[in-house]
């Protein structure tokens, strides 16, 4: 049988490695991102993100594990999502909307991650870890708010209003981007 510090190692290298992949996505949804406002947050989501990879790599050295070596499925597949999404509407008003929709969800995986581990590493008594992960935890959210604020002053608006596709208006109904 495993053990709940197993679990809680291995929930650690998977958050390492989701991390990691977002360093990798965020300079392409900064690329992508055609509001000036949303291209700032990204690049500086991806400085905060690389401190984010430090802390975490700060808590492996304390438990004495190899953070590298385990995938995170899950952020692969909202990253998957967000590069189709980038190229199914990126480059114009709806572009920004679908990037701010993957980051949040890219948001919410990691604030359940961080949640998660301090809710564990309080458990064990090791609130030495938990007060690393919380400061990522108010950054993430934050970060989300921050998204959500955007979205509903400016973004969703500018998408709702762009006039729609010739081919598009002929039966159909317009739909209400949400991010929340």
């Amino acid at each position: 049988m495993k053990s709940m510090q197993e679990l809680f190692n291995e929930t650690l290298r998977d958050t390492y490695n989701a991390e990691k992949q977002i360093v990798k996505a965020l300079p392409k949804m900064e690329k992508a991102a055609q509001n000036p406002q949303l291209k700032m947050m990204f690049k500086e989501h991806l400085a905060q993100t690389q401190e984010h990879v430090k802390r975490v790599e700060e808590a492996c050295k304390m438990l004495k594990v190899r953070p590298a070596g385990k995938i995170c499925h899950g952020m692969e597949g909202l990253i998957m999502e967000g590069n189709e999404h980038i190229q199914d509407f990126g480059g114009n008003e709806v572009g920004d909307a679908a990037l701010i929709v993957c980051a949040q969800k890219v948001e919410h995986y990691e604030i359940g991650a961080y949640g998660t581990l301090i809710t564990w590493a309080e458990e064990m008594g090791r609130s030495d870890l938990a007060k690393i992960f919380k400061m990522t935890l108010d950054e993430e959210k934050q970060t989300d708010e921050k998204l959500s604020g955007l979205a509903e002053k400016q973004v969703n608006r500018q998408a709702i209003n762009m006039a729609e596709p010739a081919t598009a208006k002929k039966g159909s109904t317009k739909e209400k981007v949400s991010v929340r």
